[in-house]
C-alpha cells in the first residue's frame, strides 16, 4: 500500500510518477524499498489517468457509504440522547415473561 501512496504523492506534487520517485518517497519514509513491487506498480500506473481513477474512487466511497448508511447518524444521535443498551431491553422483556407465568 505504501508503494501506491508513494505513486499518489508524486501525482499530487504534479511530478511524474517514476521508480526513482517511489523509490525516494519509501527511502524518506524509512522503508526499505522493493524495486520488482516499485516497477510492478509503475507499470500499471503508465496505463492508467491516475486523475479520473481518483475521481472514479470519490464516487465509489461516496456511494458505497451511502448505501451502508454510514454517513448519516443513527436517530438517537440526532435526536441528542444516548440509545439504550441492549441488555436493559432483555432485561425488562425476562422480567415481564417471568411475572406472567407467576400471575
Amino acid at each position: 500500500m505504501e508503494y501506491l501512496h508513494a505513486a499518489l504523492v508524486l501525482h499530487s506534487a504534479g511530478k511524474k510518477v517514476s521508480e526513482k520517485g517511489i523509490d525516494a518517497i519509501i527511502k524518506a519514509a524509512g522503508g526499505k524499498p522493493d524495486d520488482s513491487k516499485i516497477k510492478a506498480l509503475v507499470a500499471t500506473l503508465s496505463s492508467i489517468d491516475i486523475e479520473e481513477a481518483i475521481k472514479g474512487a470519490s464516487v465509489m466511497t461516496t456511494a458505497i457509504s451511502g448505501a451502508t448508511g454510514a454517513t448519516e447518524p443513527a436517530k438517537d444521535e440526532k435526536k441528542g440522547s444516548e440509545p439504550k443498551p441492549e441488555e436493559e431491553e432483555e432485561e425488562a422483556g425476562d422480567d415481564l415473561g417471568l411475572s406472567s407465568l407467576f400471575g
